[in-house]
């Protein structure tokens, strides 16, 4: 059964990793999926695999700290497909740091992309969900939006701001139709992992290593697969959450039980 026919998605950050894997699936369910993200020849490599595959697909480069590009990223989506129903904000980076250590630029860097660029794409598609009477808002959060985390100040940060604007979204717009939850993902085996290590800064890892790392603190003993993520994702975009709100999804192999 396809659970997204005749919906259109926005996913941003969709050229690797957990927003690529839920782009895939959700044109699996039958939605028409616009991906955003920086790098063309990432995002024009996604939207022809989805294509070949009989998919509904679209590549929009985006840089999601630039409010001119967001706008006419939504623009061109209502242009080409009528009505916005799902966005994922999935973009995002990793920084490390403590309050000490982090710096002015990567503090105000992590900020812009994993808290304003989610209100500012968030903001320009709640006038359309509401003309709509209906919509669907998944945020990307993090396990570390509810718990503590070691040199991750900045990071941890956004997440929990992310936490808090999932929940007053939700409130907010409830009354509209418009629901608003966050997937909140443990350690996830993505591309990053091998070319920059876990955080911005850090060196390059082989997969061997990140997964003997996963293995010594995560109580499933290993990382998720972006798929198992995008599962998560569906789940809160489709109809089977359909009286789900305000909610934070944690998906961390156990990690935040302990």
């Amino acid at each position: 059964m396809c659970k997204l026919n005749g919906k259109t998605a926005i996913i941003t950050g969709a050229t690797s990793g957990i927003g690529k894997a839920t782009a895939i699936l959700f044109a699996q369910e039958g939605a028409k999926v616009v991906l955003t993200g920086r790098r063309q020849d990432r995002g024009a490599e996604v939207a022809a695999s989805i294509a070949a595959e009989g998919g509904i697909c679209q590549f929009i480069q985006t840089d999601h700290t630039d409010p001119e590009a967001c706008a006419h990223l939504v623009e061109q989506t209502l242009a080409n497909y009528g009505r916005i129903d799902i966005l994922f904000n999935n973009a995002g980076i990793v920084t490390s740091g403590t309050a000490e250590t982090v710096t002015e630029e990567d503090w105000q860097k992590t900020l812009a992309i994993n808290v304003t660029a989610v209100w500012r794409m968030s903001r320009l598609v709640i006038p359309i969900m509401r003309k709509q009477g209906n919509g669907v808002i998944v945020h990307n959060g993090s396990d570390w939006a509810v718990v503590g985390a070691r040199d991750a100040l900045p990071y941890a940060v956004s997440k929990g701001a992310v936490a808090q604007m999932t929940r007053s979204m939700a409130l907010d717009h409830a009354h509209e139709g418009i629901r608003v939850n966050a997937i909140c993902p443990g350690d996830t085996f993505v591309e990053r992992w091998l070319e920059k290590g876990y955080f911005e800064d850090s060196d390059p890892v082989t997969r061997e290593q990140a997964q003997t790392e996963s293995a010594l603190g995560i109580p499933l003993k290993r990382f998720a697969d972006p798929l198992e993520i995008a599962k998560a994702v569906l789940f809160l975009a489709s109809e089977d959450s359909s009286f789900v709100t305000g909610h934070l999804l944690l998906v961390d192999g156990g990690n935040t039980a302990q």
